[in-house]
């Protein structure tokens, strides 16, 4: 258990309930902070294997809001692209992918904080290209979450109806690229001493997200959010900068 890094077990735990809230998914914060930890193709595995945690869990406590049409709409070119984006990661070095981490986080936050009403159409197209894009993202730079709720969020759905749809989506998003990266050669031993850690914080941190959000205007815990994703995306940047 010494070479357990327990600073990061707590920011995961952290980053869980932060994400349920925010409606984002932990990825968006749970990523950057891992690269902080490991090597980022050590990070995308982790991601995927914490996310199946997390996802089952919301499953279990949000099931009964599944929008099927968006499962179907926005799922499935999810789950193709994210296989795509997984394989085109051994192509890349890992600075590369850090750095564009970080111009990511940092655009998408600006795009959401600036266009505080920004809603696409709620039509067939928006939700496959939606679901496409957050697949590749979420397969390359290990989080595209918050791209695949923007696209939700056209179809106005209730609170846990966003958060169903959006985990069944992300479970079957992460079962894909888990096996894409162990056939790059990412799923290394030594993060198997982390896997039932981030099992029991993924279902931890959601039921406690779920806990606050009762309490909490999702649309003022987004504001805050975004501000945190836009300074994490800034300090990944930062530290690619000053290593090279």
């Amino acid at each position: 258990m010494k070479n357990l890094e327990y600073v990061f077990l707590l920011l995961a735990l952290i980053a869980e309930i932060v994400g349920t809230i925010g409606g984002f998914g932990s990825s968006v914060f749970f990523v950057p902070v891992a690269n902080f930890y490991f090597d980022f193709q050590s990070v995308l595995a982790l991601t995927a294997l914490f996310h199946f945690s997390s996802n089952l869990s919301k499953i279990a406590l949000f099931r009964r809001g599944l929008d099927k049409r968006l499962l179907l709409y926005i799922g499935i070119p999810s789950v193709l692209l994210v296989v795509v984006g997984g394989a085109v990661t051994k192509f890349f070095n890992t600075g590369f992918l850090e750095a564009a981490l970080g111009i990511f986080l940092v655009s998408l936050s600006l795009l959401l904080l600036v266009k505080k009403d920004l809603v696409l159409k709620p039509n067939t197209s928006n939700a496959v290209l939606g679901g496409g894009i957050s697949g590749f993202a979420a397969g390359l730079l290990g989080t595209g979450g918050a791209i695949r709720g923007l696209a939700m969020a056209a179809f106005n759905l209730e609170k846990s109806a966003f958060i169903a749809t959006s985990a069944f989506i992300d479970f079957f998003v992460d079962m894909s690229r888990t096996i894409v990266y162990y056939l790059n050669g990412f799923m290394h031993e030594d993060l198997l001493l982390y896997v039932p850690f981030l099992f029991v914080i993924g279902f931890l941190g959601t039921y406690i997200g779920r806990y606050i959000l009762k309490f909490i205007s999702q649309d003022n815990f987004k504001k805050t959010s975004l501000v945190l994703i836009f300074g994490i995306g800034l300090v990944t940047i930062l530290k690619i900068v000053f290593m090279h």
